[in-house]
């Protein structure tokens, strides 16, 4: 058709003709490309004669649908720089003027077809992330879409087109502007009442739209923290807090649609919320301008303790996500290190606080912070080098400088004891994870803090830096700088020699002073200095983990003078419950550091230690005899079996004196001896060495064994209780046979076995105890025992008495235990 014909299809033309037309443009069958052709050429010549209009409706109706396909196809295909070059191929005038007479006379009539306007959204969804902002998130483009919602049959494509929008980049304030202000639209016009909602369709549209808020909403709240606004973080925070009920609504949807559809929005709120909750705890950690460092009273202590309730907070936090802790704190750390100088105080202080307490709060093996995961061990040293390249605490950049800052005016000989106190128990952490590489520096810091070993006797004067805890830290430190040295054995054995020797010459001296001290007063306070002395040699001990390391050092024979200048404070009667204690505690560490080399020691120490003693003399005694008989067994029978009863006449004497009735401390002192003594028994019986027992003469076993009975039936105490019968039940099978003590098996039936129905028919006896120790006496006359006459003189039923007799020969342990269990509750009377 020419140009001539085509005008003539104006709306004043006839009828048929038009017809006719349009017939014949379907009959053609035409491609999308002559489509496009036809009506640009179309276009070119009608629109700028504005009487021909009912032709171009038709025409722009099926360019519409063609092109949304063609649109659709390019989006796919990623070719949209071939439609672009079309269309700037256009004349400029020519674009203006189709589109002004688009826009004025024919897409009114369009909106009207929803199939069309559903398309059109579907395409400008898909090309939003490439459309300029301003031509969409636009008062005009926003709210003809919220319009949309409110339209049952364009609202899902509505709800697509919002959620492209929401997603594109832009300002975090301006998104958080543009998010708020769909939802105060769409709240108003009731979409957030989901139980009022039945189209699961649309719910599943809304609900992605949803999380695209909140998804959207967060990313701009991390990108504000970033940038430090926080302020509009704030506001930001507030505003994604508003959306967690419509999102907790959306979750528990019975739709899995539009329950999964939130999800994204669930998992990064958790995720802020931690977030949320470390930067309030870092923040909460700081000191206030008020805290007096000087002279800290109530509300300092206060805050101290609140402090720690913030460090709980801040480990559970990195249980549960430990990565997000260690960015957090390494962002607040480098952010505070790098400009400390010019920052307060207290957002140091904190800053380097959160360094230490991450270390803490980190799982690590071994305390290797800085090995194993990359990751965390990178992070790690990143802020350690900041940390010391800084400047904050004066060392620039080596181990000898941050060794010189713990031991100069700002550690060890800071005019405060509590960061002198608090520097002694780091630099001994410092000096142990570091090992090998301080071997550089050992004299010079063993020389440095000589001053600090030195043993203040009450009659200096003077106040010492350190207190004695104190002091010990140092100690352990200059032990472990000699023990992890790569000098030779001779060397080590003289440093530690040089160490250990002035508390042995002020050990001798302060205890002969001691003997001939009248003075209560001084005599304890002599007698305090001397366990000092004897403390601090046996920290020096834990550098060593066994007698092997103790002689690869040559150490052993230092420790052994040691032993021998100590030992004679036990003859002392003075004060004899403070010397007592740390000679103990010494021949503890030297069981382990020197083994079979203190036995030699061990009677002469423990015949001094039985005289005169209380309660809780022979309670801190008996584990040094349970340590010797569990680790040389055999080897010590000799002894147990010359001390064995004088240690027992020692524990009964002191628990048959009278008390008062009301006196709880002495009534809870007898009960934690009692509990010594039966472990002590517990340990020698264990340990294969009952014949130490059976060798005290009948009279005494017999003793023994109506004190483990009486434990087991009388004394309302579970742990003695427990202890009681595993004695009982190892006897029975050390003992219970042919080669066992004479007269054993007739205390089996007239003891043993009634112990074990009198104790658990007691109303204070807990059966549900999980620990109820079992002891298993079977045989046929065992059975027969019970049977005829020991059950019955309980007046226990004939036919529970059967069935416990049956349950006895049953070869499950576990489940005959249970059946007692049963059996018990319906003996009882």
């Amino acid at each position: 058709m020419d140009e001539q014909a085509l005008l003539g299809l104006n709306p004043n033309a006839d009828a048929d003709f038009r017809q006719r037309a349009l017939a014949y443009f379907e009959q053609l069958k035409i491609s999308q490309d002559a489509w496009q052709v036809c009506a640009e050429a179309l276009a070119q010549s009608i629109y700028s004669d504005d009487h021909i209009k009912f032709f171009c409706f038709q025409v722009l109706e099926h360019q519409i649908k063609f092109k949304y396909s063609e649109l659709t196809e390019v989006q796919q295909q990623l070719i949209r720089e071939t439609l672009i070059t079309w269309l700037q191929a256009q004349e400029a005038r020519r674009n203006t003027l189709l589109k002004d007479t688009m826009r004025e006379q024919c897409i009114p009539s369009l909106y009207n077809n929803s199939e069309l306007t559903c398309q059109c959204l579907e395409v400008v969804g898909a090309y939003v992330s490439w459309i300029d902002l301003s031509l969409i998130a636009n008062e005009r483009f926003i709210n003809m879409l919220l319009g949309h919602m409110s339209v049952e049959v364009l609202r899902e494509e509505a709800c697509d087109c919002l959620f492209e929008i929401v997603n594109k980049g832009m300002d975090p304030i301006d998104k958080t502007k543009l998010v708020e202000s769909l939802c105060q639209v769409l709240q108003s016009a009731g979409l957030f009442s989901i139980d009022q909602e039945d189209d699961v369709d649309f719910l599943a549209r809304f609900s992605k739209l949803v999380n695209g808020m909140g998804q959207a909403l967060i990313a701009s709240w991390t990108k504000l923290i970033k940038n430090g606004d926080m302020k509009s973080a704030q506001d930001t925070l507030q505003a994604i807090e508003a959306k967690v009920s419509l999102m907790l609504q959306l979750l528990i949807h019975e739709d899995d649609d539009i329950s999964s559809n939130i999800i994204g929005f669930c998992y990064d709120y958790l995720h802020i919320l931690k977030q949320a909750i470390m930067l309030a705890v870092m923040k909460k950690l700081t000191y206030d301008e008020e805290y007096n460092f000087e002279n800290e009273g109530e509300d300092e202590a206060m805050f101290v303790e609140y402090r720690k309730q913030l460090k709980l907070l801040l480990d559970r936090l990195a249980q549960v996500s430990p990565e997000l802790l260690l960015a957090s704190v390494r962002r607040v750390f480098n952010t505070t290190l790098q400009n400390w100088q010019t920052t307060r105080f207290m957002e140091v202080e904190v800053a380097i606080r959160l360094l230490y307490m991450l270390a803490e709060a980190l799982p690590v093996s071994h305390g290797a912070h800085f090995s194993g995961d990359v990751t965390k061990a990178t992070a790690l040293q990143d802020m350690m080098r900041t940390l010391v390249t800084s400047g904050v605490i004066s060392p620039n950049l080596h181990i000898q400088l941050v060794t010189m800052a713990f031991l100069d005016h700002r550690g060890l000989r800071h005019t405060s004891p509590k960061v002198r106190s608090r520097t002694a128990y780091l630099f001994s952490r410092f000096v142990k994870s570091l090992n090998k590489q301080m071997n550089p520096f050992i004299e010079d810091v063993l020389n440095r803090i000589q001053d600090l070993l030195e043993l203040s006797p009450p009659e200096n004067g003077y106040q010492a830096l350190l207190s004695s805890d104190d002091q010990l830290f140092i100690y352990e430190t200059a032990g472990v700088l000699i023990v992890n040295s790569e000098y030779s054995a001779e060397r080590k054995q003289a440093l530690m020699r040089n160490l250990l020797t002035p508390l042995m010459e002020k050990f001798k001296v302060l205890l002969e002073k001691l003997m001939m001290a009248q003075d209560e007063d001084r005599q304890m306070a002599l007698a305090d200095c001397l366990n000092h002395a004897v403390g601090f040699a046996s920290r020096t001990s834990k550098a060593f983990s066994n007698k092997q390391t103790v002689k690869q050092c040559g150490c052993s024979e230092v420790y052994l003078d040691c032993l021998q200048t100590f030992l004679p404070a036990l003859s002392c009667p003075l004060q004899k419950e403070v010397l007592r204690s740390g000679v103990r505690t010494f021949l503890h560490r030297m069981i382990i550091c020197l083994e079979e080399e203190v036995l030699p020691f061990i009677p002469s120490a423990s015949e001094h230690m039985l005289k005169d003693c209380e309660a809780k003399d022979l309670q801190e005694f008996i584990p040094l005899i349970n340590q010797i008989t569990a680790k040389f067994k055999t080897q010590v029978s000799p002894f147990l079996q010359q001390m064995f009863m004088p240690l027992l006449h020692a524990i009964f004497e002191v628990l048959l004196l009278p008390a008062e009735e009301n006196d709880q401390s002495a009534a809870l002192e007898k009960q934690m001896l009692r509990r010594s003594y039966f472990a002590f028994l517990q340990t020698v019986t264990g340990s294969g060495m009952s014949e130490v027992i059976a060798n005290q003469g009948a009279e005494n076993v017999e003793r023994v064994l109506f004190t483990v009975i009486q434990g087991a039936v009388d004394y309302p105490d579970p742990i003695a209780q427990k202890t009681c019968f595993i004695i009982l039940s190892k006897l029975v099978e050390l003992w219970g046979g042919k080669d066992g003590p004479v007269g054993f098996a007739d205390f089996v039936y007239k003891h043993i076995v009634p112990a074990c129905f009198l104790a658990p028919l007691k109303q204070t006896f807990d059966l549900a105890d999980a620990q109820t120790v079992l002891v298993c006496i079977t045989g046929p006359e065992c059975i027969q025992y019970l049977q005829q006459e020991y059950l019955p003189s309980l007046q226990v039923a004939p036919e529970i008495i059967q069935e416990f007799c049956q349950a006895l020969q049953q070869p499950d342990a576990k489940v005959f235990k249970n059946y007692l269990k049963v059996f018990f509750q319906r003996a009882k009377p």
